[in-house]
Order: structure tokens, then sequence, then C-alpha cells
């Protein structure tokens, strides 16, 4: 059976990747639950740019959902074989199948300005801060 070569380096050992891993090698990947995906949030002082990691998934299966401050996002990438290919003539199947889905706060944010992009399997999501309006300087009249 043809098997990955893993190299394991000491110095960077983590042992909270390696439960993981073993969790994953226990339970399959997904066991049922809604599986996460990498995201990098950038601040550049007016806005945030927030960038996911989406491979294989279609911009159709994306959702963007915004509820009480909290920005949803939640994806679903479909397999292309059936499961009886996959027993019968796969030899090692490790691509990944399922639903992804991650809640992020927009407090702060104007929710009515995000800007979407999806390029190359990675969601762009540009998130301008809110302005503080600064209340003007007025005098009051005495009557």
């Amino acid at each position: 059976m043809l098997v990955p070569y893993v190299r394991r380096n000491l110095s960077a050992f983590d042992p909270f990747r390696e439960l993981d891993e073993l969790e994953r090698s226990l339970f399959g990947s997904n066991d049922g639950k809604v599986a996460a995906f990498s995201t990098d949030i950038r601040d550049n002082g007016s806005e945030f740019i927030l960038e996911a990691d989406l491979p294989g998934v279609k911009k159709e299966d994306i959702k963007l959902d915004l509820s009480d401050n909290i920005l949803t996002i939640s994806a679903e990438r479909h397999s292309e074989y059936e499961e009886k290919d996959k027993k019968g003539n796969y030899v090692r199947c490790e691509r990944s199948f399922g639903s992804y889905q991650r809640s992020f706060d927009t407090t702060g944010i104007d929710v009515d300005k995000i800007d979407a992009e999806f390029k190359d399997g990675v969601l762009k999501l540009t998130m301008p801060k809110l302005v503080e309006k600064k209340p003007e300087p007025k005098r009051l009249e005495i009557r």
C-alpha cells in the first residue's frame, strides 16, 4: 500500500496538532461535525481584510450571513465520486468533502459596506471600520 512519508521535526512539535491528528485517525476527518477553514485577518487602518482558504469550493456553495454582529461564513464542498468508487478504486483518499463554517464578531465594522470577492479558492472580505462621528462644537443660546 502507498502511504505518504511524514518526517517528524521534534523542534516543531505541537501537541495540539498531534491531538487533532489522533482524533482524525480515530474518528475520521469530519465525523459528522462541521469543519473549520484557515483565515487571515489584516488591519489596514481604516478596514480589515479577511482572507479565507476555500480550495475546491464553488462560489455558489459559499454563504455569508450577518446576524446580531456575527458574520458566519459557510461553505460546502461536494464529492465528485460515489462511495463505491472510494472503496473500490482509490488507493488513498485524503481530500475532504463536507460542510465548513466559521463565525466572526463584526462589532466596529460598517457591515453595510462589506465587499466580498472569491478568486482562486480564496474568499476575500474587505470590511471597513465604523467611523466614529465626533459631535461638532456648537454654542448654546441662553434664554
